[in-house]
């Protein structure tokens, strides 16, 4: 009896353990994820473009393929890359961190840059459109899958930075796949409810049983233009902020301390200003400097690869 009762006593102390561990990596992946949030966001806005032109019965399953391929980017191919660099060349996190920012940089400004000049942008979404008519929805998935393997590398990079070094790799393993699913389930399940919208509006307003119902119905129609124009604003800030912070905290890291100490020094001499809301104020002043940098880098990008275009066109 005794012995029957010192196992069920080994198997308790190992389900608190197991317990303890899934706690551990369910915690770690969310508060990694959150680092991923400009990313994320920037995925939720771009997504919804690749069902235009298509029948209202074909949206859900084109969103599902891409998630499908999503998941597989992520747990296939970029969560084994991740713990190679974990185990053997952390040292190299840093400097591909930075490279995500970059291209986070330069998406936000080229994005800014259309608006400003909205003529290429909109020819390019008339291409965009006939391709969508003339290709099939086979291979706009694919080349929204193509869009979400970057997309994903950055977001699994960031994922992997904010872990602590700490951390056993399989509980790194853990976390990043625990990670990656509760993005993409967050992303894909955000863009479901926003490509569907419009259609769950227009069945309200035409048979909604109280008035109350169907303007309801019609206000959601209404709005659907400026939601996604929203999305489009907070997906590019979001990538600018989120960009050069990360340029800013990669180049702290490897010695150049300057940008953020001084980006440090005015945000406290801002926060100390005003103490009632110093926290806020401290956050906010640090995310405006870093989005600066962001958007100043992202310029030059945008503008080097303005050249590099007009060279190959002339060779």
């Amino acid at each position: 009896m005794s012995g029957l009762l010192a196992l069920l006593d080994d198997v308790a102390a190992i389900a608190k353990v197991a317990a303890a561990s899934v706690d551990d990596v369910v915690g770690q992946a969310v508060k990694a994820s959150s680092k991923a949030a400009g990313a994320v966001i920037d995925d939720a806005a771009v997504t919804p473009k690749y069902v235009h032109g298509f029948t209202a019965d074909r949206e859900i399953p084109i969103v599902l393929s891409i998630a499908k391929g999503s998941i597989v980017n992520k747990l296939v191919f970029l969560l084994p890359l991740a713990l190679l660099l974990s185990a053997f060349a952390p040292w190299a996190i840093a400097p591909l961190l930075m490279l995500g920012g970059a291209y986070l940089c330069f998406e936000g400004a080229e994005k800014l840059k259309h608006a400003l000049d909205p003529g290429d942008h909109t020819q390019q979404e008339v291409l965009q459109e006939k391709l969508a008519d003339a290709h099939l929805e086979e291979q706009k998935v694919r080349g929204a899958v193509k869009t979400d393997f970057i997309l994903s590398a950055e977001i699994m990079t960031i994922t992997l930075s904010a872990l602590p070094e700490t951390l056993s790799i399989p509980v790194v393993a853990a976390a990043l796949a625990v990670a990656a699913i509760i993005i993409t389930v967050a992303v894909y399940g955000a863009v479901a409810v926003i490509v569907k919208a419009d259609d769950a509006g227009l069945y309200m307003a035409a048979n909604g049983r109280w008035a109350v119902t169907r303007r309801l119905g019609t206000g959601i129609v209404r709005g659907m233009p400026y939601l996604m124009g929203a999305l489009v604003v907070v997906g590019t800030a979001a990538m600018i902020w989120v960009g050069g912070s990360i340029i800013v905290h990669g180049l702290h890291e490897l010695g150049l301390h300057a940008p953020y100490d001084t980006i440090h020094r005015i945000a406290v001499a801002a926060a100390q200003a005003l103490p009632g809301v110093a926290g806020i104020v401290e956050w906010l002043v640090t995310a405006v400097l870093d989005g600066a940098i962001g958007l100043a880098l992202g310029f030059v990008l945008v503008a080097l690869a303005g050249i590099v275009a007009a060279m190959r066109a002339k060779a």
